[in-house]
């Protein structure tokens, strides 16, 4: 309840600031939110769109939350879908030069993706489980390092000679890249991330690693008096939520794009820092969530063609939530921390009220033992 009252107040912060920025520039709140609206949800090719956004943001999403169980803000997910994304495109092509079948391309490029994800923040958790290094900053740095590495393979050693204007690896063959789901337009990569929250959320709520990874965060000291391995938890942790955003990347090769280029570099890792934070690190809420921000991205496109604004405005819409549910937990928090005295001394007055009749209920038996018992 704690977190639904946080996520839906910082939604309702957000939206009136963008409201008080439209008015700013010369525009009708209403009129720009219901044109989002519209954008996103008013119509079959609306949703399709939105749900195309939506898959990556699901698997970035889970890239943050998933660490966050055992208490670390890790945001370097970019940096993990960008080497991930290479990973599948790079392995993928030499499965396919090899011979393997369209499936095991696939297969070859999905789990080359997850392990590249997984080892940038891998990293990242590493960092912090055995050097004390703040993992917001590590993982921040590390996906600026894969990044540049990124840039410098698919610009280097792994570009294809045939592309002049926008330098990409060698594209996969059309028969191994992921088709739409049936009667949709939308990839089967949605499909992999809702399947992908569901096991988060059993790994989290249902599993004993979940249960270890929970208690680490809660409190690191006392899950070591209890033995619990809280190093390997921690690297655990930030490997799967790298893996998730690995597998972002593949699917955005396989499904999308058809081999790794700068089009992978989209930001899905940075928005899936605010899928996370409006989820409140519940991987299953994490679905809902990116399915809103995918539609609000989606909508960029009318925005401009109706109303004459730039696709960014829905960028500063994404920046407004993403501070204000930052402002909703920070108040939030401070409104607990001074209610709490409040309700200690309610407790105390309580306790008081109710002594007078508990020793007015034994004075007699008190009585009867020192008169030597009952007659």
């Amino acid at each position: 309840m704690r977190s639904a009252i946080v996520a839906l107040t910082g939604i309702a912060g957000g939206l009136l600031l963008f409201a008080i920025f439209v008015f700013a520039i010369g525009q009708q709140p209403l009129v720009v939110l219901a044109t989002i609206a519209e954008g996103a949800f008013a119509s079959s090719f609306a949703w399709q769109n939105t749900l195309l956004r939506a898959a990556p943001l699901i698997l970035a999403g889970l890239a943050v939350a998933i660490p966050a169980q055992v208490g670390l803000v890790v945001i370097g997910g970019e940096g993990a879908l960008a080497l991930g994304g290479l990973a599948a495109a790079a392995f993928g092509l030499a499965a396919a030069q090899a011979g393997a079948s369209p499936a095991v391309v696939i297969i070859v490029a999905g789990v080359a993706g997850m392990l590249g994800g997984s080892l940038v923040l891998a990293l990242a958790g590493a960092l912090r489980a055995w050097r004390g290094m703040n993992e917001t900053i590590a993982s921040l740095l590390i996906a600026y390092i894969a990044i540049a590495i990124f840039n410098h393979l698919v610009d280097g050693p792994l570009r294809d000679p045939a592309s002049l204007n926008k330098p990409s690896t060698a594209p996969l063959p059309d028969a191994a890249m992921v088709g739409p789901m049936p009667g949709t337009d939308v990839h089967w990569g949605l499909a992999a991330g809702v399947v992908a929250a569901v096991l988060a959320q059993m790994l989290v709520s249902r599993t004993t690693l979940g249960f270890a990874m929970r208690v680490a965060g809660g409190n690191a000291r006392a899950a070591r008096l209890v033995g619990l391995p809280v190093p390997a938890l921690l690297v655990a942790a930030c490997a799967i939520g790298g893996a998730c955003a690995g597998l972002a990347g593949a699917i955005e090769v396989l499904a999308v794009h058809g081999s790794a280029n700068a089009s992978l570099l989209a930001g899905f890792g940075y928005t899936g820092i605010l899928v996370a934070f409006i989820a409140r690190q519940q991987p299953l809420a994490v679905v809902p969530v990116a399915v809103l921000l995918g539609g609000i991205a989606a909508a960029g496109s009318l925005l401009q063609r109706r109303l004459d604004l730039p696709d960014a405005t829905t960028l500063v819409l994404q920046g407004l939530l993403f501070v204000a549910i930052l402002a909703a937990e920070a108040l939030h928090g401070r409104i607990d921390w001074r209610l709490r005295p409040l309700g200690l001394r309610q407790a105390r007055v309580a306790a008081a009220d109710a002594a007078p009749v508990t020793a007015a209920g034994a004075a007699p038996a008190t009585a009867t033992a020192t008169d030597g018992g009952p007659r």
